[in-house]
């Protein structure tokens, strides 16, 4: 099996002010490739660290993937750290030049500066990978350790470029050098039962799996995935036997599947909804509108989705919602009769199949002896029947508001099932 390394560099990474969301794509898709992640390491602008952790990943892989420092300013070390690293010096390339050129004087109509410049510079040992989404290029280097052939790839850490660099360029240059061994997956989607409670029902299933073949449990805002991944040179027989034993699978926890097929739970919604012809809206005060979000990042959403009234204030909730001012006042807006009138006023005004209205208590504050931090009501329903629930979350502000809506996407199409 070829092993891979990522190595993700930015002092940004390290501080937390952003996301490495640059390894999980790389993984994903190479992965489907079928090239086995080993490791992953972040660094920072730095170049002991940088260079340690290149000494270090050749150890243990077979590809090094590296992301990050490759831009104009004085903290993008990564390119000139590369060309020492392997013995090179840097060279006007004229393509990416040209590709520099075009951006900057016919796309952006601004100076071609000489720190734009300096980017069209690469060493004269890689091989340059265009960037079509921006303007530092890609370089793909080799080595041979003790007689093993070694890939080290740095591409930019800018992820819509990455990405499309990705999936164009490096995996296709990549399985030109390596034969992969074909790695399949199976996910099943679960909601309304525990991690520790599948895998006690799991047990004689999970004992008597194949040693090529593994079960995953991966728990994330009360959802739960199965994952069943097979490893074989042979993909006829190795998707065979991953086919029965999902068959199987399915059969042990039918009550709690949400879904067979690797999709976010708004997916699922949003394809049931398609599939009866019927469409939602949602009212959202505690969520804020990270409902519709979730809905609207969907590719063809207004198939299924009609809008949302985001109502936080009282106001806000009388005027839009037509919740009565005498509910408010007498339940307070986090009750299960305020979250059945916005319901109720969503359906009216916006004239959807079916509706989610929530209101909670998000944190850090605002919590009250009888209605504590993290408590939310939602009701889903149509203009024949509402039904409401009450939840209680632990967690921190985000957390809880993700899972209000991953709750609520579950009730809406529980009861759309059994309507």
């Amino acid at each position: 099996m070829i092993k891979v390394s990522i190595i993700t560099i930015g002092d940004e990474l390290l501080i937390g002010q952003v996301i490495d969301t640059n390894s999980a794509f790389i993984a994903k898709e190479m992965n489907k490739a079928g090239f086995l992640i080993s490791r992953r390491v972040a660094v920072g602008d730095d170049y002991l660290a940088i260079r340690s952790a290149l000494d270090e990943e050749k150890k243990y892989a077979d590809i090094i993937l590296i992301t990050g420092g490759l831009g104009p300013t004085n903290d993008d070390i990564t390119k000139s750290l590369l060309c020492e690293y392997f013995g090179g010096k840097m060279i006007v390339n004229q393509a990416v030049y040209a590709h520099l050129q075009n951006i900057f004087e016919n796309i952006l109509n601004k100076p071609f500066t000489n720190r734009n410049k300096k980017q069209a510079e690469v060493p004269d040992v890689c091989k340059v990978i265009e960037n079509k989404k921006g303007t530092a290029p890609g370089m793909f280097f080799e080595e041979t350790i003790n007689g093993v052939n070694k890939i080290f790839v740095s591409m930019p850490g800018v992820p819509f470029e990455m990405k499309t660099m990705m999936v164009d360029d490096v995996i296709p240059m990549l399985q030109q050098k390596f034969l992969t061994t074909p790695i399949s997956h199976r996910t099943l989607l679960c909601a309304g039962v525990g991690e520790s409670t599948v895998a006690d029902m799991l047990l004689g299933f999970e004992n008597d799996l194949p040693n090529n073949v593994k079960l995953a449990y991966l728990p994330s805002y009360g959802m739960l995935r199965l994952r069943l991944t097979g490893i074989d040179n042979d993909a006829e027989k190795n998707n065979l036997i991953l086919d029965n034993l999902f068959s199987s699978l399915q059969g042990l926890v039918n009550e709690f599947i949400v879904s067979n097929e690797d999709l976010p739970m708004e997916n699922v919604l949003g394809n049931l909804l398609k599939q009866n012809n019927e469409t939602v809206c949602t009212a959202e005060s505690c969520t804020g509108g990270f409902m519709a979000h979730l809905f609207t990042s969907i590719q063809g959403a207004s198939s299924f989705y009609d809008g949302s009234v985001v109502s936080y204030s009282y106001k806000a909730k009388e005027d839009l919602l037509q919740v009565q001012k005498s509910t408010l006042k007498s339940q307070g807006a986090v009750s299960e009769m305020v979250v059945r009138e916005m319901a109720a006023g969503a359906l009216k005004n916006i004239g959807s199949t079916y509706t989610i209205a929530v209101s909670g208590i998000m944190g850090p504050s605002g919590g009250l002896p009888d209605k504590p931090l993290g408590t939310v009501w939602i009701c889903v329903g149509n203009n024949q029947k509402l039904i409401v629930q009450k939840f209680y979350f632990r967690f921190d502000r985000q957390v809880n508001i993700r899972l209000t809506a991953m709750n609520a996407f579950i009730m809406l199409r529980k009861f759309i099932i059994e309507k």
